[in-house]
């Protein structure tokens, strides 16, 4: 029923929640960053979720990645008997587990135990992406306002886009969909004050310090700058998702021209979206 610490009744079993806790600290001892969780935030009697950062960022970033790894490796070879998976947000990790195999008391004790010996010391190392981005014409659909708003010429606010690497924090809102950071404090503006009801797939879009590409056409209040045409989701593959958290992406300008035939061989399997990689 409620995260108060009462068991739930499922008609013939019952499953203990443990209680919201917050400020509960779990740290590490090494020569990398405290592990703080923030909040323990029971999910029914099915998951929860530890919130290990205030603040959306590259600390945060870290902290996380450390503790979904560890915890990842711990479901591997089974030190952590009754979870399922794990998932990974900007400044979370949610454990999904069976409560008819372990308590959420024992979960947070086993998981408190785990961490202990974490170090967060570096960013994770993941995967080099240069993704092709078309900023002409109605692509980029929000840099005229943009140039107007922020004082730059629509071609030098392309140059500083495409000049960033960015560093995908999570992915979310849509299946396959990177959150990117940090974008320059000079380029952030907040998101549109109305939102479209229409953004077009594969839209490279900012907002605040952020940048997303959107996998799918969808609603969407972000500044639309270019557009992507690499297929980021794709339900038949091994991995569906593109990317993962920890990848790099940094944007190179085409033309529409080159948009064009790259869509059409990415469409016809000509080319695979694993070419973008750096170094293939």
């Amino acid at each position: 029923m409620h995260g108060n610490g009462r068991r739930l009744q499922d008609g013939f079993h019952s499953c203990p929640i443990a209680p919201a806790q917050p400020g509960l600290a779990l740290a590490t001892r090494k020569e990398g960053s405290l592990i703080r969780i923030c909040i323990v935030r029971p999910l029914a009697n099915t998951a929860v979720t530890l919130e290990l950062s205030k603040t959306v960022g590259a600390q945060a970033s870290m902290i996380v990645a450390a503790a979904y790894d560890a915890i990842e490796q711990a479901i591997r070879v089974g030190d952590l008997p009754g979870v399922l998976e794990v998932a990974a947000a900007f400044c979370s990790v949610t454990l999904h587990y069976d409560c008819l195999r372990i308590t959420q008391s024992d979960l947070l004790e086993r998981v408190a135990g785990l961490l202990e010996s974490v170090s967060v010391d570096r960013r994770p190392s993941g995967r080099h992406w240069l993704l092709p981005c078309c900023y002409d014409g109605e692509n980029g659909a929000d840099l005229v306002d943009l140039s107007e708003t922020l004082g730059l010429a629509r071609g030098e606010i392309v140059a500083q886009h495409a000049a960033v690497r960015f560093y995908i924090y999570a992915l979310g809102f849509l299946p396959g969909l990177p959150f990117l950071g940090d974008l320059p404090d000079h380029l952030a503006r907040p998101r549109r004050h109305e939102p479209r009801t229409h953004v077009p797939a594969g839209s490279v879009a900012i907002a605040n310090r952020m940048c997303v590409i959107y996998p799918w056409v969808s609603p969407g209040g972000w500044h639309i700058v270019g557009k992507c045409p690499v297929p980021m989701f794709d339900i038949t593959r091994k991995v569906p998702s593109l990317f993962a958290a920890g990848d790099t992406i940094r944007f190179v300008p085409v033309t529409q021209d080159r948009f064009d035939a790259l869509k059409h061989d990415l469409a016809t399997g000509a080319i695979e979206p694993h070419s973008f990689l750096e170094g293939e």
